[in-house]
């Protein structure tokens, strides 16, 4: 019996691979948020000293809730500065980055092995298990152990000195304004440094 009317169709493998590569960032940026752009970041015109400790505390929790990406970016780079002078180390921090992601992070689907489904519990204390003991086997647990104590220390300065009033969320940042209610409703943008009222 001969059909008409229906066409064809099937994927190339680059059209798969973009697909997939598609659906990777997608997760990527639903998980930590958008990157902001660097300028706004370190824009020196809005930088000035809390007014309190409290002040400063508020500061850095807006802060990293809008620039989440970038501080990632800055510990995972300083991170790997770190390790520059320890080839093997550096080999092993980006498979096991690899392994995170991939296996944890980014998958959408439950793994799958020899017909089981393995828990993410499971696959989570593996991952923590195997990312110590490779630590430890590299001799570098001290090294990433301080590098990653600077990232958070340059990651606290910023967000305490860094002004919060000039920071808006818009359709990009919608992960984060659950952080922060009270949208404008006329621009559709939220800053971070207004809270919202009821009236009583």
């Amino acid at each position: 019996m001969t059909t008409y009317g229906t066409i064809p169709t099937s994927s190339s493998p680059e059209t798969e691979n973009f697909q997939y590569m598609s659906g990777v960032k997608a997760r990527v940026q639903a998980g930590l948020g958008i990157r902001r752009p660097w300028k706004e970041m370190f824009n020196f015109r809005s930088f000035n000293l809390p007014s309190s400790f409290r002040d400063a505390l508020s500061r850095i929790q807006r802060n990293i809730g809008y620039f989440r990406m970038n501080y990632a970016i800055v510990i995972l780079f300083i991170v790997f500065l770190s390790l520059l002078w320890h080839p093997i180390s550096l080999i092993v921090f980006i498979v096991m980055m690899a392994a995170w992601l991939f296996l944890y992070f980014l998958r959408d689907e439950p793994l799958v092995i020899f017909g089981h489904t393995i828990d993410d519990r499971v696959i989570l204390a593996l991952l923590s298990i195997l990312t110590l003991v490779f630590l430890l086997l590299t001799k570098v647990t001290l090294n990433v152990l301080i590098s990653v104590l600077v990232g958070l220390a340059v990651v606290a300065i910023h967000g305490a000195f860094r002004k919060t009033d000039n920071l808006f969320l818009d359709e990009d940042g919608a992960g984060t304004a659950r952080l922060f209610p009270g949208a404008s409703a006329a621009t559709g943008k939220r800053p971070l440094g207004e809270t919202s009222s009821t009236p009583m």
